[in-house]
């Protein structure tokens, strides 16, 4: 016979496995959301930043009242040149993509490390907004001053890196040329045996 200890420990597994059933196959949206920012070089000298976020709805269920919030650009060091820093949705079916972006004009040279976006979403089961936050972005070196690179100094680059396979690949291919080539000899001696 079982001792009460080892009865009451399988009540309380069966019960955990019951909770933890009924939690993985509750309807929910799960948000998950990428941003990206990117340099473009103007030739004024001014530098864009182009933000883009794209969310994506992981879940079984629709998630209702989507808003996405990008205020990790403060404005003394950035104007918003095109859309907008915030948007909002109706809903994002299960299995769906929505995606905004944006574009800045960069005003002050520097390192700049960004947030995440803020994406907040309503499940109509629970009366409180959820939160999800998009993945941190690169750091990125705003009006960087970028070497211009000579490109004599780039062949040299090259050839001390790459040189060796370069001269391993051409004596291979003079060698399978002189084997594959006729010799001018033996093409002379067959002339004059006719």
């Amino acid at each position: 016979m079982a001792s009460p200890i080892s009865k009451s420990l399988i009540s309380v597994l069966i019960a955990l496995f019951l909770i933890s059933s009924s939690f993985a196959s509750s309807d929910v949206p799960f948000i998950v959301a990428h941003k990206k920012a990117s340099l473009k070089r103007l030739k004024s000298g001014a530098e864009r930043v182009s933000v883009s976020v794209d969310i994506y709805n992981q879940g079984t269920s629709t998630a209702y009242d989507v808003s996405l919030t990008d205020d990790s650009w403060p404005q003394d060091k950035f104007d918003v040149i095109s859309g907008n820093i915030s948007q909002s949705w109706e809903r994002l079916d299960a299995g769906g993509i929505l995606s905004h972006s944006f574009e800045l004009d960069a005003k002050v040279k520097g390192m700049f490390h960004g947030s995440p976006a803020l994406i907040t979403f309503r499940i109509p089961t629970k009366a409180a907004l959820q939160e999800a936050y998009s993945t941190p972005m690169l750091p990125l070196d705003v009006l960087a001053e970028k070497p211009t690179e000579n490109k004599l100094e780039l062949a040299k680059r090259l050839l001390a890196k790459y040189g060796s396979q370069i001269s391993v690949i051409s004596i291979i291919v003079l060698f399978v040329y002189l084997i594959t080539s006729p010799s001018k000899s033996a093409a002379k001696g067959s002339k004059k045996k006719r």
